[in-house]
């Protein structure tokens, strides 16, 4: 008997403790539910919940409601629920298509119609310190139907015409609603370009005067709320072209436009031009002022033995859709170029003289860089190199001076007289200084120089005698 009075006086406290919190919480928030989601995409024929969640405990506590659904200024009652339970004042219709959804009171619609597109609000009431307490949430809802896969309709449907053909390209697909429509290239959006040009939906592509740099695969994509898809690869194909006609062989010497062959050689010419499609080749003979077509085709085979010295030729290319031609003049020289060795040579004659000076300068360059790291290396033997030097011309000097090889016995004071108008200087020793006025004049310029005699010390290890 004690027990069960325990167990109600625990009950009656905790149903007084969620009173007291509710009546704390209502009194001083300002929002007691609350929608997860403002606005809700729903799918055509599939079930959907407008969830709603209480922030305050429910339990114990008398809650009633409505949901009210708006549409084109025009407002339905769904329902109406005490507690979460439901209350079946409405149409046996609007009880078989709206349900509350447990544990709170979430609306479920069993099967979305394109009617129940619009606004769906629900007002909950609390009772709080004898007053209502009332609030309201509003959920968008919009019905979707998913896209199917999107087709492209092009005109023309062949290759348009470079400058010439406007290619429409038009997207479409079955069924699908809110559909929008992108266009790609290659992978990528359709770039920025005063020649396209979109319908206000996007659906259509207009390609004014095609180019060649249109070429490509084009795909539309088709996407709403609920759904994206992608349809096939649309290649578009611009007929175009000659564009940057050339001439080409392997055999000879080619400098610019002029080919150079040896006597007797058999020499094969190739021409081509970028162009879709494939474009017809003439080839063309100069002679005179004079021109005779000699052959057609990309090839043209010339036996150097049998033209004469130089020869002036023509390759002309035609588009036989564009309409649109190109030509280009090339000259053959016959001359005897010798074995592969003096062609070779004359490749490397035509080195340019800025990469020889070049090749010189680096050279150079290294080269004294090795010679400074060598000095700064072995500094003794640099001054001693210097030295050597230094008294090596010294003492060529004083042999020119005194005509003697040995200088053995030329010691003394010199003085080197430069007198202008001669044509060597005058030289004079100290044995006959006594003569130096008679050389001295007003222009002369003198020198003087003393020359010792330097008597190496004895060696300590010289044997004594």
């Amino acid at each position: 008997m004690g027990w069960d009075v325990f167990m109600d006086l625990f009950h009656s406290t905790v149903y007084f403790l969620l009173c007291e919190t509710l009546v704390v919480f209502i009194g001083t928030s300002s929002a007691f539910i609350k929608v997860p989601l403002s606005v809700i995409h729903g799918i055509k024929g599939e079930p959907l919940v407008l969830l709603v969640e209480y922030t305050f405990p429910t339990e114990g506590q008398n809650i009633q409601g409505n949901w009210q659904m708006r549409r084109a200024n025009n407002t339905m009652h769904l329902v109406t629920f005490r507690d979460s339970l439901p209350i079946h004042d409405m149409a046996m219709e609007s009880i078989n298509k709206f349900s509350l959804h447990p544990p709170n009171a979430s609306l479920l619609i069993n099967k979305l119609e394109d009617s129940d597109d619009g606004e769906y609000t629900i007002q909950v009431n609390v009772k709080y310190k004898g007053s209502i307490k009332t609030q309201n949430k509003t959920i968008r809802v919009t019905v979707n139907v998913p896209v199917s896969k999107p087709a492209v309709h092009m005109e023309p449907a062949s290759a348009a015409v470079e400058d010439v053909d406007n290619v429409t390209m038009t997207c479409s697909v079955e069924y699908g609603t809110r559909v929008v429509y992108q266009w790609l290239l290659g992978g990528s959006l359709v770039p920025a370009n005063p020649r396209y040009t979109f319908s206000v939906d996007h659906r259509k592509l207009v390609i004014s005067l095609a180019k060649k740099g249109d070429i490509g695969k084009y795909i539309c994509v088709a996407s709403n709320l609920v759904s994206k898809m992608w349809s096939e690869p649309t290649q578009l194909n611009v007929f175009y072209g000659p564009y940057h006609l050339k001439v080409n062989s392997d055999t000879g010497l080619q400098t610019r436009q002029v080919f150079t062959v040896n006597t007797g050689e058999t020499v094969l010419f190739h021409c081509s031009a970028d162009s879709n499609p494939p474009n017809t080749y003439a080839w063309i003979h100069k002679v005179n002022n004079m021109t005779k077509e000699i052959m057609t085709g990309p090839h043209f085979v010339v036996n150097s033995g049998e033209i004469t010295l130089t020869n002036e030729y023509m390759c002309c290319a035609y588009n036989n859709v564009t309409k649109k031609q190109d030509e280009t003049q090339f000259t053959v020289i016959v001359a005897n170029l010798g074995n592969g060795k003096e062609k070779l040579a004359q490749k490397a004659s035509s080195v340019s003289p800025l990469a020889v000076i070049t090749t010189i300068s680096v050279i150079t360059i290294v080269f004294m860089l090795f010679v400074f790291l060598w000095l700064r290396c072995h500094p003794k033997k640099g001054r001693k190199a210097r030295n050597t030097a230094i008294m090596m011309s010294y003492t060529e000097a004083f042999s020119l001076v005194t005509g003697h090889e040995d200088a053995t016995d030329d010691f003394g004071i010199y003085e080197f007289i430069a007198i202008p108008g001669t044509s060597e200087p005058t030289r004079v020793s100290n044995r006959s200084l006594s003569d130096l006025d008679s050389v001295h004049g007003p222009n002369s310029h003198t020198t003087i120089y003393e020359v010792i005699r330097h008597v190496p010390e004895a060696s300590s290890t010289a044997p004594v005698k």
